[in-house]
């Protein structure tokens, strides 16, 4: 950190007669020009270079170019940004802690010492990906889950406990405590961070990078936060800067007010259209505009949750009076509130009226426009206004060439039922998305309780969960008496986690997960998550839905999607009455009175004693020592192969020869389709070596728990149920062609045949290749299983970067060229001229021979894109350059 730099902005700040010193914005302004209409983002950033200015990581020329940027509204200038924390959740974060214990393993064997590997800045760790939802329906099915979670995880949790009692810095929340992104909306976040530092006592702008896709949520509270791959947050935790090109920023112009009865998922579904069909991927999303005065904090956290999902690596809303009240709500102390309020209004974050900063475009939205919705069958960005529901469902059933007029009976609790196409199997109030925002989880009760009051209840083939974000959603429900109704109609506690919108949903209702293997039937699951990708959310659900808390009730009292809830009933009361969504959906009034009793002392008394944990957790033991002690026996927790060769000296690039195609895909395979997520099937190669050392199917677990066992995983990746493979046409699921012998062969058994025989592979794809969760084992995976390169026509953010970071080349085709128009078949060897002078975004030469030796050439565009990234890329990756750093220290 800087005490001063070259634009002499170090300054003073008094709040309550404490001092704080600060680098001034103001200051910078003299000379720098008018930084006024500067985007509040971009002044989160350029504080950042101000305050890490060294002329070396961060140079005068870094901070001069937000001044540049404001003139062409747009820059390709590279700076390195050091954020104030980590954020991760324990599928991802299990993997990073074994990663630093590996290094530290490395480092002992290198002669260096091990406790040089430790987190610089601090970390918290939720668990909360790990729970799944095996019982429901009853007043014990939280405790039965918690228990099974707790036999499952046992040791991964010893694992974590033993990285929270040995690494400087790094905090674990325990699970059953609630979801990553809420915990830091509603308790972590603090909007202004501090810390004391050569004899100072410094303030400046809370800001994060977490391990998960969704850590933009806490931009709904004005922190600058976005999610990295997981190898990217190590780095970042152990001092090395995040390397960024300076983004774009869209301005989004909010006008008007949300109509009665519509919700805060209605409007975010509709903002991921509008920005998905825009174009926002690798830019800032910053809100303004009069209507950001009718946005409840917690509806901005909603917006900002799904920045992933209209592809924006931030969305960005500014510190105001709706700021400082939810600060005030959630029960963060007075002190922290005065000053972030002093702090905002000298920096120029507060959000004045009528101002509008210069942005590199802007966007209008008028909130009085939106209207009920859905999205789905299979992206977030396919919005569905519900009185077409009924409509989408059958025109996509029909693409599938699924019959409609198809069913299967089936008896449940002795009673004969008829499964139909489109019916509900799965409704779940789920995801810190919705959760974290009382007024549709308020809306969900409400729903419930008109419901019951009527004599309706849930279709007996529907599988109904209820997973907040955190506990103190449980306590209003309770105190507002709305629990009770919700518990009638079968939406019980189920746990405090991602569940279902992860694909921790667990098995359907027997007898319905039996009727759809023997039918085919495309059936639907509804949730109020942020991620309906195919394969995720249940390997037996072709259709799912993202809807608000209040529809996900809904739709599991109408029992299918095939309806049109506006106009149809979805139910008759207990006097054979049709009744109709109107019937039972809450008055904005009747919200706005649920909600007015959630108040300070529940935040305060749900995050009392957060990092203890419950019992269970506390019964494990854990020994600190300097390196773990890895258990040879264990299928959870693993030391990786990485660092093997990190006392070796590092070797020159050279071409990538003769390379085989292990897969060839089309457009938006996401990382749900790379990575290893969701169920273990028996047969697979990840379930034949979990059987050959010792493990039952029963006790397989899921992918994500064993993220911390690369033998389980490398053997997972591309292995999703539903990915295709063009090399293997009419073909679902993770196969391909071994092209010397033209065998069909599970993809990990190709590549490992590739491997053994020295001949590398290469995946090629189309658009948008590894969109998605912030998952580094859609990296780590393809790596183990020998790939060098993917040429696609364009990357999602995180997973480019966590390609570099674990020393993959990424390579985009250029000038509209694709796999196709090349005529290619994916058949062919390719050759890629690769050398050791490579540069960001430099033209590489890629030669293809064909079965019959004629050659195709093209080029493609190296996306390697900043010079940091170079060095990771010649060290083998980014832990393999900071592991390095540290030895030759």
């Amino acid at each position: 950190m800087s005490t001063n730099n070259s634009f002499n902005t170090l300054a003073t700040l008094t709040v309550k007669d404490k001092k704080y010193d600060y680098h001034s914005l103001k200051k910078a302004e003299q000379s720098l020009g008018d930084l006024s209409k500067l985007p509040k983002s971009m002044k989160v950033l350029l504080e950042n270079l101000l305050r890490f200015e060294d002329g070396k990581t961060v140079t005068k020329q870094d901070i001069e170019a937000i001044g540049e940027w404001l003139k062409n509204k747009k820059s390709d200038h590279e700076i390195q940004y050091l954020p104030a924390r980590v954020l991760m959740q324990d599928f991802t974060g299990v993997p990073a802690v074994v990663d630093l214990a590996a290094m530290r393993d490395a480092m002992a064997k290198a002669g260096g010492d091990p406790e040089k590997v430790n987190p610089l800045c601090p970390v918290d760790l939720v668990i909360d990906h790990s729970v799944m939802i095996d019982y429901f329906g009853t007043p014990n099915s939280f405790q039965q889950n918690v228990a099974m979670e707790m036999k499952r995880n046992g040791e991964r949790y010893e694992f974590l406990k033993w990285g929270q009692s040995t690494f400087a810095n790094f905090s674990v929340v325990p699970p059953g405590t609630g979801i990553c992104h809420q915990v830091d909306l509603e308790y972590l976040s603090e909007v202004t961070w501090t810390n004391e530092k050569d004899g100072k006592h410094w303030i400046f702008p809370d800001t994060a990078v977490g391990t998960d896709s969704h850590t933009p949520m806490v931009n709904g509270l004005s922190v600058l936060a976005w999610g990295v791959g997981g190898i990217e947050a190590e780095a970042a935790l152990l001092g090395q800067p995040i390397s960024m090109v300076l983004p774009e920023v869209i301005g989004v112009r909010l006008k008007g007010k949300l109509r009665e009865g519509i919700t805060a998922t209605d409007l975010v579904l509709t903002i991921t259209e509008m920005l998905r069909k825009y174009g926002v991927v690798g830019k800032f999303v910053e809100y303004f505009g009069e209507g950001l005065a009718e946005l409840p904090l917690a509806d901005r956290a909603t917006i900002s949750n799904m920045s992933p999902e209209y592809g924006a690596t931030v969305g960005f809303f500014p510190v105001d009076e709706v700021t400082l009240d939810y600060m005030r709500l959630t029960g963060r102390e007075e002190e922290v509130i005065a000053r972030t309020e002093a702090y905002a209004k000298e920096q120029g974050l507060w959000a004045e009226k009528g101002e509008e900063p210069i942005f590199t475009d802007v966007l209008e939205i008028d909130l009085g426009t939106v209207e009920t919705s859905l999205a789905g069958p299979k992206r977030p960005q396919d919005r569905v206004v519900i009185s077409e529901l009924k409509t989408a469902f059958d025109e996509n059933a029909k693409q599938l060439g699924d019959d409609l007029d198809k069913s299967i009976g089936l008896t449940l609790d002795g009673e004969q039922h008829e499964l139909k196409q489109g019916d509900v199997v799965l409704a779940a109030i789920t995801s810190c998305t919705n959760t974290s925002n009382p007024s549709v989880m308020m809306a969900a009760g409400l729903v419930a309780k008109k419901a019951v009051e009527l004599g309706i209840t849930r279709k007996p083939w529907v599988k109904t969960s209820l997973a907040p974000g955190s506990k103190v959603v449980t306590d209003y429900l309770s105190e507002s008496g709305l629990s009770e109704f919700l518990d009638q109609i079968g939406f019980n506690l189920t746990g405090y986690g991602c569940t279902a919108c992860i694909g921790n949903s667990g098995p359907l209702i027997p007898e319905v997960a039996k009727a759809i293997d023997e039918s085919g039937l495309n059936v639907s699951g509804v949730l109020s998550g942020n991620r309906n990708f195919e394969g995720r959310i249940h390997p037996q659900i072709k259709s799912n839905w993202l809807a608000s808390p209040p529809l996900v009730v809904a739709f599991a009292l109408a029992g299918t999607t095939r309806i049109d809830l506006f106009n149809e009933p979805l139910a008759k009361d207990k006097n054979g009455k049709d009744l109709f969504l109107k019937d039972i959906w809450p008055s904005n009034h009747e919200i706005a009175q649920a909600v007015a009793m959630v108040d300070g002392t529940m935040f305060r008394k749900g995050y009392a004693g957060v990092f203890d944990g419950d019992e269970n957790w506390q019964a494990i033991k854990v020994e600190t020592s300097e390196t773990y002690q890895w258990n040879p026996d264990s299928t959870y927790v693993r030391h990786p192969p990485y660092f093997e060769a990190i006392d070796q000296p590092l070797q020159a690039l050279k071409p990538i020869e003769n390379a085989y195609v292990l897969a060839y895909f089309g457009d938006s395979i996401t990382t749900d389709h790379i990575s290893p997520a969701g169920n273990i099937a028996p047969d697979s190669p990840a379930g034949k070596y979990l059987q050959e050392h010792g493990v039952a199917p029963k006790d397989f677990n899921s992918y994500g728990s064993r993220r911390g066992n690369h033998e389980v995983m490398m053997r997972g990746t591309f292995a999703n149920i539903r990915i295709r493979n063009k090399l293997v046409p009419g073909v679902e699921g993770g196969y391909t062609v071994h092209i010397p012998t033209g065998a069909q062969l599970a993809i990990y058994d190709a590549a490992m045949k590739y491997k053994e025989a020295g001949i590398p592979s290469i995946i090629l794809a189309g658009k948008e290749y590894g969109s998605g969760s912030s998952r580094d084992w859609a990296a780590k995976g393809p790596n183990l299983q020998g790939v060098k390169a993917v040429i696609a026509e364009s990357f999602e953010r995180i997973h480019r970067s966590n390609l570099i970071g674990m020393g993959i080349l990424a390579l985009q085709y250029k000038n509209g060229e694709n796999t196709e128009s090349l005529g290619l078949t994916g058949k062919e060897s390719f050759t890629i001229q690769l050398d050791d002078n490579v540069k960001p975004h430099q033209d590489i030469e890629v030669i293809a021979k064909k079965e019959d030796g004629s050659e195709v050439k093209f080029t493609v565009m190296c996306r390697i894109d900043t010079v940091n990234e170079v060095d990771y890329f010649k060290a083998g990756g980014i832990l393999h350059y900071v592991l390095r750093g540290m030895i030759k220290e």
